[in-house]
């Protein structure tokens, strides 16, 4: 249902032609609770103990707090000195979820410990009945601040629309 919701969307983006007033999308909503327990789900996981790195592949499902982000692939970066995870780089048909907004993207690499997180190639945000599409979009989930660079598109509703 949300690859429907994301092509249709995809789809009034790409005829409606760039543009340059206000959207109805509000990129300061999205926040996470980085300090909550993040919970990997995949086909299946290897581990390079020497590197701090782990990866897990297939279907891969990562939830934190109202956060949720799938990919095919997602390699776990882990701190120098702690066994806290420092970083997430998600590959392979990449949808990022809360409660409010939907964003899919060619890959993502969240740093746990800034709180940044970049989607990048393709991007198509939707909330509710508005999307805007991007080459990138940087989002603090920490504050809940985000930037759209790279051709950015959208559709303006008017009035009641």
């Amino acid at each position: 249902m949300l690859r429907l919701i994301a092509l249709c969307a995809a789809l009034f983006v790409v005829t409606a032609g760039p543009a340059f007033a206000q959207s109805n999308i509000n990129l300061g909503g999205i926040a996470v609770d980085t300090s909550a327990a993040i919970e990997v789900t995949a086909d299946s996981l290897s581990v390079d103990q020497a590197s701090g790195k782990a990866v897990f592949n297939g279907n891969v499902i990562i939830v934190q707090g109202d956060l949720r982000l799938t990919a095919g692939r997602v390699e776990v970066l882990y701190g120098t000195d702690t066994s806290q995870i420092a970083r997430l780089i998600a590959t392979e048909a990449v949808t990022f979820v809360t409660a409010e907004e939907a964003a899919e993207a060619q890959e993502a690499d969240y740093d746990v410990t800034t709180g940044l997180l970049i989607l990048a190639g393709d991007v198509l945000l939707t909330q509710g009945p508005s999307a805007i599409s991007a080459d990138q979009m940087t989002i603090n989930v920490t504050d809940g601040t985000a930037a759209m660079d790279g051709r950015v598109r959208t559709v303006l509703q008017q009035g009641d629309n």
